[in-house]
């Protein structure tokens, strides 16, 4: 089995006195692609910001390549290959596409890179990306923390409220980016069939624990619905 590229180990977390998760334990093997699924309200998008280090953890070990990070600000974790795209197709809307991008790099083979994973974006560079449409927003704020260069990309609901097709095209770029062996996608996502095609490995929350895990493909499809349904 591969090294973990990240590590949640009993984590306990939440806001102020109000705790939302409860001793989590999620491990994403480097070089693959894991998914966190719940219903709303489960913990999911406080895990993924526990990760990033927006939140402290109350206790537990948050690990990066194996690098203990808890107590790191989240500035040192992107300058240590994390790169994280939350929710809400996150963009700076009087700014054209090609001015969002060129604030993460300046460098035009860079942009070119992420134009190749997106090319839906190639043609709307001079459009104000609060012109874009949901799907195009979402690629975009992805390809403008791929000019980060990440390891560890952590998307948080990357197919909320947008296109089918974006959607097939989303989860066509995490699978080519993990299959080049180097590159490790945490996603939190609803969308469970999107979730386990895109994945290796899944885990299901409920009221801030972890209730379920396996491995992704669709034939895991099932016995994930099964447990969001209890």
């Amino acid at each position: 089995m591969a090294e973990p590229m990240l590590e949640l180990v009993g984590v306990t977390a939440g806001y102020g006195r109000s705790t939302v998760l409860f001793d989590v334990d999620v491990s994403v093997p480097k070089g693959g692609a894991a998914a966190v699924m719940g219903h709303n309200g489960a913990g999911k998008t406080t895990l993924l910001r526990v990760a990033v280090g927006l939140i402290p953890v109350k206790s537990g070990t948050v690990l990066l390549d194996g690098e203990d990070v808890t107590k790191m600000r989240p500035n040192r974790r992107v300058r240590k290959g994390l790169g994280y795209v939350p929710q809400g197709q996150l963009c700076f809307p009087q700014m054209t596409t090609m001015e969002n991008l060129q604030l993460v790099s300046n460098v035009r083979s860079e942009i070119d890179e992420v134009l190749d994973t997106f090319p839906a974006l190639t043609g709307l560079l001079s459009r104000p990306a609060g012109l874009l449409s949901g799907g195009q927003r979402q690629q975009l704020a992805i390809a403008r923390t791929l000019l980060g260069k990440p390891r560890l990309l952590i998307l948080d609901e990357p197919t909320e409220g947008i296109q089918p097709n974006v959607v097939a095209e989303i989860e066509e770029v995490i699978v080519e980016l993990t299959a080049r062996g180097d590159f490790t996608v945490l996603l939190v996502e609803q969308h469970v069939g999107f979730a386990l095609r895109s994945t290796d490995q899944y885990y299901v929350m409920e009221s801030g624990r972890i209730t379920g895990s396996g491995a992704g493909g669709e034939n895991s499809l099932d016995e994930v619905r099964a447990a969001m349904a209890v």
